[in-house]
């Protein structure tokens, strides 16, 4: 089957690529009002948004239909639009020069009417604009993800994307693939993200349908652009969770420019506000850098740096969790004995060389990375606990307090590991302007080493009895003692062809084929993809798109190593053929723009390597034994509720079952059960408003609705993973002021606030409403009853945070 779906891909293939017609052309330099030339300024139809970029010498090229009225629109970021009317005769091609005049706010609508990502299934907007306002404990781009795509955990900054695990996402920076620490088991380990927001300029995030020129995950990709500075800036953040620093720059003459970030975490604020009370230290810091240097017109050389220290040491102390209903509660008491220590180091270093003549429809660009980790967890803690019942009768004195013991007894967690990746990577990114074909290509020869060793340990007593219990010896309830070493190759590629029908851009489709060999199990792996797009010649401005394809995912360490520290160096790709369709209007409201966009999915997936969610951490069977499917559909909302003031909102519903296909004869294997990730529901939202006369003071409100996951007994069968966590339920408020705006300056000439663009402060309410979400359960079986209780670990309360921004 496999085989005649790619014969008619390729077949499909060809003859879009056939498509010929006859066509117009201007083309141009793009400047500032200082002469010098803008690089990536937007050249497009105002109408269908349909366009191109200026290269580093500030050309374009934009073919279109002859004997047909365009109106073009010319924008840069902080520069006034401008919009000029053009008709072509039949092979004309017009050179058409533009200067912009600065104006900071004139390109804010402008994006919002003419982004290229329209046309791509599965695009979703994100407004980087947000990210320094949004009351969010994660902040930067993943906070805006996870408004969009659900949450339940504010202390991770990973994320579940349609029915697919936080191991199934892509992250490019640069066109070079990122990666994240392997050993860490929850938020309160997990450091920064490698995202710098301060150092962003672009962002495409997908949730699914991407195209071909992207890798081998299943359910979404993140692909960061940097900025390119003109001219010296910086930023400078504190706030009671951390600070960052920023600096970008460029030489008099252009060629080279340089970003530089650093950050600093300490969440230790944040989870002091969790039940478990002890000694909370954490801290979490990175440098970052990029410098790109311009040869002359035709070569340019970039390179990337980036190395993050994080260190988390915990003593516990106590632990109180009090659950049940009205007329029946119960209450864990936990005094804790031991500490835990954790690192994680890693460095990521990458260097590209990109041709591209001037004037020329040819580019290619050559990268080179390398990125090295190195972790390990330690902790040897012992939970002495007192379970019992409590007093709900209001009438008693004692109401509130635990009236009678059900149970005490010990857990015990030891764990020793250690592990180091190192990952080497060379590869190169081409592309052929074509007139109505822009065709891209790639490769990329992966090297990856592996040394781990795995030691972990639980041992529980009930009453004086080790559970589960045995007379004859002493057992653990769980016992893990593994090493692995190992490297191996894999190679992978792509080709593609964009292609415009007509210079209308009404109809796009985009087709190509990705393929990727590992060396390690011997497998071969073809991905055809097709994206199609379609704008009728409506009065509303409406949009079209399907995208449909296979999505194959080969497995890295982690998807190896089964629930025991075992390594199956045999283990299969995870496979799903996956269909999006979906619209996007943009209208006017109350004279307003408005952006809705509305998509239905569907994913049949085979050689599943089924997993568990322990906290953050996915643990997988090491097996391709199960099937499974998973279907949904999501509609966003962006736009100015408020004058000025975008908002948006996002609602999901989501279905995803798995079947295993080795059931061993267990009955409940024989039929579908929900996946991990399976949210049913969940639904994100973002408002900003501010004062009626004075837009300098704003409030920013951030919401999170999300169905709870499944869950189940950690000793028994994943089919028994019916139980539900309870929603999740959250609020988080922020209020900000503009304390100094540089286009409004009221203070002496030689004042030190000359240097500064302006000052923010910002006090947020983490959990307005303090609810207590439950992120997983601990189990305590009480031996006298037989009975296993599920006490929730529950995640922070109200916090209050204090932020200071200063750009300069």
């Amino acid at each position: 089957m496999l085989q005649r779906s790619f014969s008619l891909f390729i077949i499909f293939f060809f003859s879009l690529t056939c498509a010929y017609a006859q066509h117009g052309a201007i083309s141009g330099i793009v400047r500032d009002e200082k002469g010098k030339p803008l690089d990536q300024a937007v050249v497009a139809d105002e109408v269908t948004g349909i366009g191109t970029y200026t290269n580093n010498k500030g050309y374009y090229m934009l073919e279109l239909t002859p004997d047909k009225s365009f109106t073009i629109i010319f924008g840069y970021a902080g520069h006034e639009l401008q919009r000029k009317r053009i008709l072509l005769a039949s092979g004309e091609t017009r050179t058409i020069d533009v200067v912009l005049k600065e104006n900071i706010n004139e390109l804010k609508e402008f994006t919002k009417r003419s982004d290229h990502r329209r046309v791509e299934a599965g695009s979703v907007y994100l407004d980087l604009t947000k990210v320094d306002v949004m009351p969010s404990t994660i902040g930067g781009v993943e906070g805006l993800i996870k408004l969009a795509v659900g949450s339940h955990d504010e202390l991770t900054s990973q994320y579940s994307v349609r029915g697919g695990s936080y191991d199934e996402n892509l992250v490019y920076v640069n066109d070079f693939e990122i990666y994240r620490p392997f050993l860490v088991r929850s938020g309160q380990q997990e450091g920064l993200s490698f995202i710098n927001s301060d150092l962003v300029s672009n962002v495409n995030f997908s949730v699914g349908g991407f195209q071909a020129k992207y890798g081998d995950k299943m359910s979404s990709v993140l692909d960061v652009t940097y900025k390119r500075p003109t001219h010296f800036a910086g930023s400078v953040s504190m706030s009671l969770l951390g600070a960052s620093l920023h600096l970008e720059g460029a030489s008099k003459n252009q060629k080279l420019t340089y970003l530089i970030g650093a950050r600093q975490k300490s969440n230790q604020y944040l989870l002091q506000s969790q039940p478990t009370k002890g000694v909370y230290n954490p801290s979490f810091s990175d440098i970052q850098a990029l410098v790109n240097y311009r040869i002359n017109g035709k070569w340019e050389i970039e390179a990337i740096g980036n190395y993050a220290r994080n260190r988390f040491t915990f003593v516990p102390e106590t632990m109180t969790s009090s659950f049940g209903v009205l007329n029946q509660a119960y209450q864990l008491d936990v005094f804790y004995n031991g500490s835990e220590y954790d690192q994680f180091d890693s460095r990521f270093g990458g260097i590209s060389a990109t041709y591209h003549p001037e004037n020329s429809r040819f580019k290619i660009k050559f990268l080179a990375s390398g990125f090295q980790t190195n972790e390990f967890q330690t902790y040897d803690i012992t939970g002495q606990y007192n379970f019992g019942e409590l007093q709900t009768d209001m009438s008693k004195a004692n109401f509130g307090q635990i009236k009678s013991y059900l149970g005490s007894g010990a857990i015990e967690d030891f764990a020793r590991d250690y592990l180091t990746v190192n990952v080497g990577d060379v590869g190169f990114r081409g592309s052929y302007n074509a007139n109505k074909h822009f065709i891209q290509f790639g490769a990329n020869g992966t090297v990856t080493s592996i040394n781990d060793n795995l030691h972990e340990w639980e041992l529980r007593d009930s009453a004086a009895f080790a559970q589960p219990y045995d007379p004859n010896q002493l057992r653990m309830a769980y016992f893990f003692n593994s090493a692995a070493s190992f490297n191996y190759t894999r190679i992978s590629g792509f080709v593609q062809d964009n292609i415009n029908f007509d210079s209308s851009g009404r109809f796009t489709a985009s087709a190509g084929v990705r393929f990727n060999y590992s060396q390690l199990n011997g497998e071969t792996l073809i991905s055809p993809r097709v994206q199609m797009a379609y704008k009728p010649e409506w009065e509303k401005d409406v949009v079209f798109n399907l995208s449909t394809g296979l999505y194959e995912q080969p497995p890295f360490y982690r998807e190896m190593r089964d629930l025991q520290g075992n390594v199956n160096m045999q283990l299969k790709a995870q496979k799903s053929y996956q269909v999006v369709l979906g619209g996007d209007y943009n209208f006017k409201m109350y004279g307003r723009p408005f952006k809705l966009k509305a998509e239905v999915y569907y994913k049949d997936l085979w050689d599943l390597d089924p997993y568990i969610y322990d906290n953050v951490q996915v643990k997988y069977t090491g097996k391709n034994d199960a099937i499974g499917y998973v279907y949904g559909g999501e509609v966003r909302l962006y736009g100015d509720l408020v004058k000025d003031a975008t908002s948006f909102i996002s609602i999901g519903l989501m279905k995803g079952m798995q079947k295993i296909t080795d059931s061993a004869g267990i009955p409940g294997y024989a039929n579908y059960f929900p996946l991990p990730s399976d949210q049913r529901f969940m639904l994100g939202m973002y408002f900003e408003d501010y004062l009626p006369r004075n837009k300098n003071f704003k409030v920013h409100i951030n919401l999170i609705y999300a169905d709870g996951l499944p869950v189940g007994p950690p000793s028994g069968h994943l089919y028994q993973d019916v139980l539900r966590l309870p929603s999740y339920k959250r609020v988080d408020i922020g209020f900000s002021a503009l304390l100094l705006d540089a286009a409004r300056r009221e203070h002496p000439a030689h004042s030190f606030f000359n240097n500064l663009k302006s000052i923010w402060a910002s006090l947020e309410v983490f959990n307005l409403l303090s609810i207590q979400n439950t992120l997983s359960y601990t189990w305590i079986q009480d031996d006298t009853s037989q009975k296993t209780f599920a006490v929730p670990n529950r995640l922070t309360s109200r916090l209050l945070n204090l932020k200071l921004l200063f750009n300069f």
